[in-house]
Formats: C-alpha cells, structure tokens, sequence
C-alpha cells in the first residue's frame, strides 16, 4: 500500500503553483496541503504544517531565495521535511549550492508528470531523485571535479563579477579587507589565475559562480 506524501509547494509564479497544485492533486498518493510565494513563508509552512517534502524552486526574488530557503527548511527540528528542487536552472553552481544546503532531489520543469510524481515519493522516503541531465553532469563533475571553492570563496568570487574591489567586498560581506585578500589569493592558486578579471573569466566559464 503506498503511503500519501503530504506536499507543500513553493514556487514565487502564482500560475506555476497553480498548475502543480492540480497536477499533484491528481495523484491519489501526493496530498497538496500549502503554497508558498516565498522563501520566508516557505520556511514558516514548513515548520508549522510539517509536511512529508518541499516542492522548492530556486529563484523567489530578492528576500531569500530556494538554497537558503531549504538550508533554513533541513535545519528544522524533527519531522523534518525533504526538500525536491523544482526548477529551470541546470548549473553546476545551482546544483552543487542546492544539494549542499540539504536538498534530496533536484528536478528540471521539463520532466513528464510520472517522473515528478516517482521523484516526490522518492523524496518523501530519503532517497535520491535526480533529473537524468543533472545526474549527467554530477558525474561529469565527479569524473573531473576541478578545483573546489568554499562557500566564502564563491561569495567572494560573486562580488568579483559585479565588479566590486577589496574594500567594497569587505563591507558586503562582514570581514576585513586583510581576509579578502587572503581568500583572494586562494581563489587565484585554485583557478591558476594572477588576475581578477581572469578569475572571473575562467569562474563563469567552469560554471563556479552562483
């Protein structure tokens, strides 16, 4: 006997939630029983209506977005729920970002219904659930990881690419310049870069930018 997976739904286009909704409301097995347009109000449903998984998609606007949404989700107390990624986006940065803030699964909007529908009860139970396109780059990616970015190495790679300098990172982001410059360095030995610009360059084309 299969067991009701109780569903909450997070998406910030109300059109989108609304065709899941009634998508998943078509299985007799998945019970939608929350929206969410937010991040923040996502949280607050996830912890207040326990629900079995998270419907997540990764851009909610600018309060909080779907990574530190179900960062904030995985770290509630117990029944914690499962977060299923539901998105668009298919960078290696969104993936590795997601599965590190403690997502289960990680699907693409392109998939047929049945697949979504295995993937939530997949989820529901703990297990794996993997676009087939993500999982070819997750083993890609194993195969030829090349060089790892810390979480703070990334932040700081991001403030690169808007062009910011030292001084400006710093306030960003809470830390003395002295520390900026440090990771700076770090980045520059891990891409094999000796120039910000080039550390840009080669972050955006291996995919390592948020």
């Amino acid at each position: 006997m299969t067991t009701t997976v109780r569903l909450l739904i997070c998406d910030d286009h109300a059109v989108v939630r609304a065709g899941l909704h009634a998508l998943l409301s078509s299985a007799p097995d998945i019970e939608v029983i929350g929206e969410a347009a937010d991040g923040p109000t996502a949280v607050a449903l996830a912890a207040s209506l326990h629900p079995d998984v998270v419907l997540m998609d990764l851009q909610l606007g600018k309060d909080m977005d779907g990574v530190e949404a179900t960062r904030r989700i995985t770290a509630q107390p117990a029944p914690t729920p499962h977060v299923l990624v539901l998105t668009t986006y298919d960078t290696d940065a969104d993936i590795t970002r997601a599965i590190e803030a403690g997502a289960t699964g990680y699907l693409l909007k392109a998939e047929r219904p049945e697949e979504l529908f295995a993937a939530i009860h997949a989820a529901a139970s703990g297990q794996t659930a993997l676009s087939a396109p993500v999982a070819a780059k997750m083993m890609a990616k194993m195969r030829n990881p090349g060089p790892t970015l810390t979480a703070r190495e990334r932040d700081i790679l991001g403030q690169l690419a808007h062009g910011l300098g030292n001084r400006e990172i710093a306030r960003a982001l809470h830390i003395s310049e002295a520390t900026v410059k440090t990771h700076l360095g770090r980045i520059y030995d891990k891409l094999g870069v000796d120039t910000r610009a080039a550390a840009v360059a080669v972050a955006t084309e291996r995919r390592l930018l948020a």
